[in-house]
């Protein structure tokens, strides 16, 4: 062994004797043994000793502390216990046949087994549940389960598709709890709510949260939507949004969510008032069907190209496109190019209000127009009627294709282009297309060689469509006037189809 390799060796025996003494060292200091440090001598295999421990035995707070917490914890669930007896979970199945769009816009048609989830309120002690259509659209088996576990079968009263309300009736003479439907014009922004339902199907759940806006909307069909940030997530359809007193205020439909291929809630849900709700419950129990007011005139809204043509320089108003033949509009007097400025003294900002207000009223009421026309005022008077089409009040007059003529009129410019189209379904929408679908063509449609059924129809002139109705009213007005250019995706595949101006009539 030579002299620099017993340095090293020394310089090692060392180093580990100095380690051992401060670990033992530390150790006693510590109280610990000091046969922990060798290993095998701690403790024998399998042996365990008990170590000591105290927990404690009060709370940080008494509840006196927090008294308004600890009585808001017991009204939250005392008004719980109250609510969760009425809110059922919807199990459905069925075979679909439906036209759907890929993520590359192309259409195609296929039969497939369907099961879904969702969410149901029971709103008569005679069985009936108020839920979403999208919930039971297109499914044959229904079934319910009730608060405890209890199932039963169910069926479809009626359906009101462009609100996506549904009213189902339990198979079973027995009497329910209900909930009773509050009246949504009291709420307010900012008020707490809760909203139960059955969220990826596990369940009865309640989120606890306040109406964060009113009147949202997504699309023509579904305004005035009240948005919450009580988290609502797939499976809460149809499930109820509750005030403090128990009272639905609204049917959850809907969420915006991002990821459109998983959606999940991010702290914005949409709910239908209950207002909305309750006319549809009443129509549909009376009649089996939902009843809508009918003035028969197609709209569009006043943006600066419609004021400058129109001469007309105020803020409040929504223009006359065309006025349907035998409508309540013709018999009061309305003429296209009027500008109707209110209903019954409520001003109006956009052609939708004016919509729902008619919708809204009752057939054979009477409503009051503040018609401006050409410089002067001019008061009508119209009588509602009933709705006799289930399309928005845009599309009835353009329902009838294949009328051909030299022709500015609104209506027969629609008939002669001959263009049937559908606003995308919800979970369409929360997919992330927006337009609308064309579903026909007439047999002489002037616009059969250009458009193809099936088609995704983004835009009009370069003006994002976010439904049919704004589709017509945008159809109309440029036809009339110049070529329009159509922006769509067809098989997956971004084009532009020119569709020509109709000349005035001689």
């Amino acid at each position: 062994m030579n002299r620099a390799f017993r340095r090293l060796l020394t310089l090692v025996v060392v180093f580990v004797a100095a380690f051992v003494a401060v670990a033992a060292l530390r150790t006693w200091r510590a109280g610990g043994d000091l046969r922990s440090l060798i290993p095998g001598l701690s403790k024998k295999s399998g042996e365990f000793r008990p170590e000591a421990f105290t927990l404690p035995d009060k709370a940080p707070l008494a509840l006196g502390d927090v008294e308004l917490l600890s009585r808001l914890n017991s009204e939250y669930a005392r008004l719980t216990e109250a609510v969760v007896p009425s809110v059922v979970s919807i199990d459905t199945a069925g075979i679909r046949t439906e036209r759907l769009l890929d993520d590359w816009g192309r259409t195609r048609v296929r039969n497939y087994p369907t099961q879904g989830q969702g969410s149901g309120v029971i709103v008569t002690s005679e069985g009936h549940i108020m839920t979403n259509h999208h919930v039971i659209a297109g499914q044959q088996q229904i079934q319910v389960t009730l608060h405890g576990g209890k199932t039963y079968g169910a069926h479809l009263i009626g359906e009101d598709t462009l609100l996506d309300i549904a009213v189902l009736k339990i198979d079973a003479n027995e009497t329910f709890v209900p909930l009773k439907l509050g009246d949504s014009q009291q709420a307010q922004v900012g008020q707490l709510v809760f909203a139960v339902g059955n969220p990826f199907g596990l369940g009865e759940t309640v989120t606890q949260g306040i109406i964060s806006a009113k009147e949202r909307s997504l699309s023509d069909n579904q305004r005035d939507l009240f948005q919450t940030d009580a988290a609502i997530n797939p499976g809460n359809s149809g499930g109820p949004l509750v005030n403090l007193r128990g009272e639905i205020i609204g049917i959850n439909v809907a969420i915006f969510s991002q990821d459109k291929e998983n959606p999940g809630f991010q702290g914005v849900g949409f709910s239908i008032p209950s207002n909305d709700v309750k006319d549809a419950l009443f129509q549909i129990l009376e009649r089996g069907r939902p009843v809508r007011g009918f003035l028969g005139v197609q709209m569009r809204d006043l943006d600066p190209a419609v004021r400058n043509a129109l001469g007309y320089q105020e803020k409040a108003g929504a223009a006359v496109l065309g006025v349907s033949p035998g409508s309540p509009a013709q018999a009061a007097g309305l003429q296209p190019w009027d500008v109707v400025r209110s209903v019954n003294g409520e001003l109006i900002t956009a052609s939708s209000q004016l919509f729902t207000i008619v919708q809204r009223t009752h057939i054979g009421d009477v409503i009051m127009l503040d018609v401006w026309r050409k410089g002067e005022v001019v008061k009508l008077k119209a009588t509602i009627t009933e709705s006799n089409v289930s399309s928005t009040p845009a599309t009835q007059a353009a329902a009838t294709p294949g009328l051909q003529g030299r022709t500015r009129d609104p209506d027969a410019i629609l008939q002669a282009l001959g263009i049937e189209v559908r606003d995308l379904s919800v979970p369409e929408r929360m997919r992330g297309f927006r337009g609308v679908v064309v579903t026909g063509l007439g047999e002489h449609a002037l616009a059969g060689d250009l458009v193809k059924l099936g088609d995704l129809i983004l835009a009009v002139n370069n003006s994002r469509i976010g439904s049919a109705s704004e589709f017509f009213l945008n159809l109309a007005a440029s036809a009339a006037v110049q070529d329009t250019t159509l922006s769509l995706i067809r098989e997956g595949k971004a084009m532009r189809v020119n569709l020509p101006a109709l000349p005035r009539q001689d």
